[in-house]
């Protein structure tokens, strides 16, 4: 059998992904943090999940003194063809008005993140828009994906690509000091993308992890759902790889999102998941890289019905509860707020001693 030139590329590329790896978080700072924990002058798991959450800040970045006032949100934003079929309220000019929007902080998760002194990094990694937005980092690979209905929605390559740029972007990141990073993202049909994907990883039927995105009528939902059904079955995606199935019906969000997922594992940055397009590039994440779910923090149940299955499937479970839907990374940066809050009493360093206190002992139950 006689390879083309390209085929021999995305083989090194795939090859190149495959090499990569994450180790553990550091096991003995995650004890430590919570003994101190125990030590401060409140009741037993007081602080509740939040207290098991800095702890595996802790072990990831590699230190009982947390601190994560060096903070960001990155927002991949890309266009998706599958928009062509209907599937939005919103046409693909959306994404691209709203990522001026981010560039110059007055979005949704733009006015959050100056809130708790959090950077905004919004990336262009594939607006079908031959602008160059001022403010907006130009990682384009295409402009915007293939409608999946008739075509793969964009090469190994591009997808490869797309996840290399994300990994590339945590790198810098790391580089700058950043402490703790979230994820958002940008792109209208980006709900059918991922509902998509969950589906096929997951193995489910479209309508189990199909919702109504910003808000589709109860036609055009049956509509969406018949899409997703007749490319996973068109695609034989049931049976198809991760890398196969971001590539066939992914988004390049999506993909970049993978590889800042990746990126925190493989440069030890916790990476705060904003909803359910985030939470589908975890999975795709943790499938292609084992272990990558040990540097990933849950934030918030969002209103799509792929959440609880992807929660399951991940073994994580959010925090806030708020049936929020705005995406952008507006429920990551709300979590960052609150991690902040918890931390002010962790570094309080307020303990049982100070107030001439029995500490509370731990009794086997």
């Amino acid at each position: 059998m006689e390879y083309s030139g390209r085929q021999i590329l995305n083989e090194c590329m795939k090859e190149e992904l495959d090499k990569l790896a994450v180790d553990m978080p550091d096991e003995k700072i995650y004890k430590r943090v919570l003994e101190y924990w125990d030590m401060i002058a409140k009741p037993l798991d007081g602080m509740g999940r939040f207290e098991s959450v800095t702890a595996q800040i802790g072990a990831i970045l590699g230190t009982d003194e947390i601190d994560i006032s060096r903070k960001a949100v990155i927002i991949m934003c890309a266009d998706n063809g599958i928009v062509e079929e209907g599937v939005s309220q919103s046409s693909q000019e959306v994404t691209a008005a709203v990522a001026r929007q981010m560039a110059n902080g007055t979005s949704s998760v733009g006015r959050m993140a100056a809130s708790i002194g959090a950077d905004t990094i919004p990336i262009d990694i594939g607006i079908n828009s031959k602008e160059r937005i001022t403010g907006v980092l130009d990682r384009k690979i295409r402009h915007g994906t293939g409608n999946f209905r008739r075509e793969p929605a964009m090469t190994r390559e591009e997808a490869i690509r797309a996840i290399f740029t994300g990994i590339e972007v945590v790198a810098d990141c790391e580089q700058k000091g950043y402490q703790i990073l979230a994820t958002g993202e940008m792109g209208i049909g980006n709900t059918t993308t991922s509902s998509a994907v969950a589906a096929a990883l997951l193995r489910v039927d479209a309508d189990a992890v199909t919702g109504r995105g910003a808000g589709l009528c109860n036609e055009k939902l049956q509509h969406k759902k018949q899409i997703i059904t007749e490319a996973i079955e068109k695609y034989k995606l049931y049976e198809a790889e991760p890398l196969t199935v971001l590539e066939t019906v992914g988004g390049l969000d999506i993909a970049g999102l993978m590889g800042v997922c990746i990126g925190g594992g493989i440069f030890h940055i916790p990476v705060v998941l904003d909803g359910v397009i985030s939470m589908v590039a975890a999975l795709l994440a943790e499938r292609m890289i084992p272990g990558t779910i040990q540097y990933l923090i849950p934030s918030h149940k969002g209103k799509e019905p792929a959440v609880e299955k992807l929660m399951k499937e991940l073994r994580i479970e959010p925090v806030i509860d708020g049936e929020m839907a705005l995406g952008e990374g507006t429920g990551a940066v709300m979590m960052l707020s609150l991690i902040e809050m918890a931390l002010c009493v962790y570094r309080g360093k307020t303990l049982f001693s100070d107030i001439q206190v029995k500490q509370y002992e731990r009794y086997q139950i």
